[in-house]
């Protein structure tokens, strides 16, 4: 069975340590080694970590000699960003509505009796 990309790309982001991942690599290209210093966890475990990112097209890895070092994609992020805007405009929308309506009970034009 084929998994849509937009899900294998929320798969790889609930793991809190491939976000982390993820934000180091937001300030530029690292090796396996930098990235796995902040985390008490192996070489070959930052690894399975990278390939699972790296499936999910969010990252990629060069190759300079002996160097393979890791780079954000972040056209991949794009297509997340989006499906989320349209979540964000739902619950700005809502929450305007709820100011609004708040306000009317605050000053009584809610044909209601006030507090």
């Amino acid at each position: 069975m084929q998994t849509d990309p937009l899900s294998v790309q929320f798969a790889a982001l609930a793991d809190p340590t491939r976000r982390a991942i993820l934000a180091r690599l937001a300030q530029g290209e690292a090796s396996v080694g930098d990235l796995a210093a902040p985390f008490d966890m192996s070489l070959p475990a930052v690894s399975k970590h990278l390939k699972v990112l790296e499936r999910a097209g969010l990252i990629s890895r060069g190759r300079e000699a002996q160097w393979r070092p890791a780079r954000l994609e972040p056209m991949a992020m794009r297509s997340i960003a989006e499906w989320l805007e349209t979540y964000r405009r739902f619950w700005d929308g809502g929450f305007d509505r709820l100011d609004g309506y708040l306000r009317k009970i605050q000053t009584g034009d809610d044909n209601g009796p006030r507090s």
